[in-house]
């Protein structure tokens, strides 16, 4: 038997690559990420990273350490266009400089989005000056998070918190439970509602919170989505996860 050498033909056009980092335990944000980029044209990577509970600054410090180790191993050598780092107190514990600095060192050339530093850019989007938050944390975490929002120069008017402290019994809450608190808090103050946290399954209500509170409904993962989708040039066509996705 005579083998038949074929040259291959490669294609030389890639397809944008996302690569996110996700807590260990985080039930929600890969689905979440799923569930809006579907239909796109995006080769999607993702890497776990070790969460140490109970949730709090010294443990979502200690989280990050293993951040350049966990980015390298998100296809090893090759480029990605953007690292996502998928936890919102986390970002804020650690520094967006930080956690920029450890991606950096693994990718060098990937853009980086965070929970947080996309909430920032998506509630400017919007105008916001006067804030209402709502998170699962711990009160001390619940605190430090209004704090971060407050240095951002945000009026901080309504704050809710549900005293969580594992990340793995986050993404177990209710979400019908989530719209009922959510659609009822007092939030007149504000301009809008930001409701943190990656693990949260909020994702598929924010339009229905946005017709009942007439107001713009921000979370973690739809702001990281969408954000995400905006530094690799694809957030076109989404619909069904809140006002955000309309912004350019």
């Amino acid at each position: 038997m005579k083998s038949n050498k074929i040259k291959p033909k490669f294609n030389l056009k890639n397809n944008p690559r996302v690569g996110l980092i996700a807590l260990a335990t985080d039930f929600i944000i890969e689905r979440d990420f799923l569930r809006v980029i579907k239909d796109k044209k995006i080769d999607f990577f993702v890497n776990r990273i070790k969460c140490y509970n109970p949730l709090s600054r010294k443990n979502l410090i200690k989280m990050s350490k293993k951040v350049t180790e966990v980015t390298n191993n998100i296809l090893p050598n090759e480029d990605i266009d953007c690292v996502v780092y998928g936890c919102t107190s986390g970002t804020i514990a650690t520094g967006y400089d930080s956690i920029k600095k450890k991606v950096k060192a693994a990718k060098p050339k990937a853009k980086l989005t965070t929970p947080s530093s996309a909430a920032i850019i998506a509630l400017k989007k919007f105008n916001v000056k006067k804030l209402a938050i709502f998170t699962p944390y711990s009160k001390k975490l619940n605190d430090e998070v209004v704090n971060h929002f407050l240095k951002e120069k945000f009026e901080v008017v309504s704050n809710s918190y549900l005293d969580i402290a594992a990340d793995y019994d986050i993404g177990k809450v209710d979400q019908d439970f989530l719209f009922k608190i959510l659609s009822k808090m007092n939030i007149a103050g504000a301009d809008a509602l930001f409701i943190s946290c990656t693990a949260l399954p909020v994702l598929n209500i924010i339009d229905r919170l946005e017709s009942k509170l007439k107001k713009p409904v921000l979370s973690s993962n739809q702001a990281l989505i969408w954000n995400t989708l905006v530094e690799i040039g694809e957030n076109k066509n989404v619909k069904g996860f809140g006002k955000l996705f309309l912004k350019n």
